[in-house]
């Protein structure tokens, strides 16, 4: 893999600044240096929106060497959770390899508007840079311009130039964001179902992607039926398909599903709603079995190489049938098994004591307030555009008439400073009228002020805390909305979303293997997302991304066995 002139220069003086603010602090907490050499490989899986529910809840049914690898004879963290409070994609992602919260971050959500413009930002839109080979609309993911910490893989390529940070997704963000400043990211482009690279990384790209590319790989599961792995009885536990809140813009809401039903031939249709299913996590891992061949990667003794791989599919199917349903039940056996046969690969090519796996998720999920609501939960929907209207009336009649808000942002609602301006009114009042009138809304649960989050006084507030490490002052909006559990933002009567501090979605898996670097066993005492970057700092040797805010794992003894070998 090369990498441009002009490129590397940047990325150099990102690193440079880094790494003199933050290396010489870290140097005094670097880990005493143990006898077993570090791991050729990592390789960093995430399932985009698995609750750690869904983990214990289909644990039997799993096969001896998916999920089991790691539940079985790995680490597992069963109490692990995010520590912010706006629980979407490219926060998540953010956190995991940089150990840093969208406080620092910047990574605030998917998207979020200016505070002073109102303009609408993408998380890794960057202008300067196109998709090698596909058309590249506005905001579309090129780089990780916007990500102001420095990841695992940034510090691993300053401190060794010759190891390889590769990271694939079926989301740009999901690939773009756990690369750093200094790997290289490949995405699915649904245009043509195949996968790219943008010019922030490379001019072209390598051959091996094009030789992958050009075997269509996504056209092979062109009327590919998704059927259930098992017999009817198994699914006792999970709600039936065809369910009235279940969404029908992409694939069927029940099994067995025909992949590109109503189509004559592949196209950018079938392409999009192929993420919808177990099949699109298949092709991310060949592609990731071509990246593990083509860069020849884990297979030199004296580095360290990191392959991250975002699978993207179970985020959609639970936002589209909720993680309570049959069809997401189902997904998660099919992904047990692609990992079975990932596993099985890895062993083959790099060597079971050669490379460290380690797997958790962005977010995890709400459930369907419909369906919460057989269950005997209070749960509901907020149409978000009348929430909008009722802050804004109540506005209006305590200030003067006016459209105050410009819409939401990430978890808040943004003002609009110049009529703010224009009425002569502190912005701290509006903040506080404006909570004082969403307080009243049926759903929400907690609305917290520019001077709350901003503040640094202690606070025993659970959700004021988990939203200071959501909020950033340059970035964020002046005030924000926590809805009460079980109630989500959303005009549809359709479907499920995340984004909340709510246990159902920070509550996430956290799990490793690597018998040569770690022992095996449940930990039960609370960890958070953010301390897997400085736990791997540590196994690989190196001082913690300057901008973490974690703390290494308690990782399980070896034992005297393992110890011996």
């Amino acid at each position: 893999m090369t990498f441009p002139k002009t490129r590397f220069l940047c990325h150099r003086l990102v690193w440079l600044a880094a790494f003199f603010l933050g290396t010489a602090a870290q140097a005094a907490e670097a880990p005493a240096q143990s006898e077993t050499p570090p791991p050729q490989l990592v390789v960093f899986l995430v399932v985009d929106g698995l609750p750690q529910r869904q983990i214990t809840g289909y644990q039997d049914q799993f096969l001896p060497d998916g999920f089991n690898r790691f539940l079985l004879r790995g680490a597992a963290f069963d109490n692990a959770h995010y520590g912010h409070g706006y629980t979407v994609t490219a926060a998540g992602h953010a956190v995991m390899l940089t150990g840093a919260y969208p406080s620092r971050t910047g990574i605030i959500g998917n998207e979020w508007r200016d505070p002073s413009s109102g303009k609408s930002i993408y998380c890794t839109e960057d202008a300067a840079h196109t998709y090698i080979g596909h058309k590249t609309v506005a905001m579309s993911g090129t780089s990780p311009k916007n990500l102001r910490a420095e990841s695992v893989g940034d510090v691993l390529r300053r401190v060794s130039p010759s190891s390889k940070v590769i990271a694939i997704s079926a989301k740009d963000r999901g690939a773009i964001l756990p690369a750093g400043h200094a790997g290289t990211a490949y995405m699915y482009m649904a245009e043509k179902g195949t996968f790219a690279s943008s010019t922030y990384y490379m001019p072209s790209h390598p051959q091996w992607v094009e030789d992958f590319n050009t075997t269509r790989p996504a056209d092979a599961y062109f009327k590919r039926v998704w059927s259930p792995l098992l017999p009817e009885a198994a699914y006792q536990r999970s709600v039936p398909d065809s369910q009235p809140w279940y969404r029908k813009d992409g694939n069927a809401d029940r099994l067995p599903a025909v992949m590109g039903n109503g189509s004559d031939a592949p196209g950018q249709r079938f392409y999009s709603t192929l993420i919808a299913s177990p099949f699109m996590d298949e092709i991310t891992l060949n592609f990731a079995r071509a990246a593990l061949q083509g860069e020849s990667l884990g297979q030199s003794a004296t580095r360290t190489d990191i392959l991250s791989i975002s699978l993207s599919s179970h985020d959609y199917v639970n936002h589209a049938f909720g993680a309570e349903s049959r069809i997401s039940h189902d997904h998660m056996l099919h992904l047990d098994r692609y990992l079975q046969a990932f596993f099985s690969d890895l062993d083959q090519r790099i060597g079971k004591d050669k490379y460290l796996a380690v797997l958790t998720a962005d977010h995890g999920f709400s459930p369907t307030p419909e369906w919460a609501k057989t269950q005997g939960q209070d749960a509901g929907r907020l149409n978000p555009s009348q929430v909008l209207g009722h802050v804004n009336a109540g506005l209006s009649a305590r200030f003067g008439e006016a459209r105050w808000t410009r819409g939401y942002s990430t978890a808040g609602i943004l003002f609009d400073p110049a009529v703010i301006a224009a009425k002569g009114v502190a912005p701290a009042a509006v903040d506080d009228e404006a909570r004082a009138i969403l307080l009243q809304v049926h759903g929400v649960s907690e609305v917290f002020t520019r001077e709350q989050l901003a503040s640094s006084a202690a606070t025993d507030n659970p959700l004021l805390a988990a939203m200071r490490r959501t909020w950033h002052p340059d970035l964020s909006a002046s005030i924000h909305v926590v809805l009460k559990p079980g109630w989500m933002l959303g005009s549809a009567l359709m479907g499920t979303t995340h984004g909340s501090p709510h246990a159902y979605d920070t509550h996430v898996p956290i799990l490793f293997y690597g018998p040569h670097w770690l022992g095996a066993g449940h930990v039960e005492s609370r960890v958070e997302v953010a301390d897997i970057a400085p736990t791997l700092s540590q196994i690989l040797r190196l001082p913690a991304p300057a901008q973490s805010e974690g703390k290494p794992l308690p990782l399980p003894r070896l034992s005297t066995a393992t110890l011996s070998k």
